[in-house]
């Protein structure tokens, strides 16, 4: 189930990530969801790929430097 716009993610990932993170995570699962079509593994791969530009700091997430 691919994402149109931000506003169909996930709230763990609306009410925590920055829009631009957003725009990564959901660029990022969907297409991991057109190469695996499976929802856990698009969503690892999509907070995987927000990990590489940002990274937790409690509560908020900040880009990495």
């Amino acid at each position: 189930m691919p994402y149109q716009d931000n506003s169909g993610l996930p709230a763990s990932v609306k009410n925590h990530l920055p829009l631009h993170a957003q725009d990564i995570y959901r660029q990022a699962f969907n297409s991991a969801w057109e190469k695996y079509a499976r929802e856990d593994t698009a969503h690892r791969v999509a907070w995987a790929a927000v990990k590489l530009k940002y990274r937790k700091d409690s509560p908020l997430w900040v880009e990495k430097e």
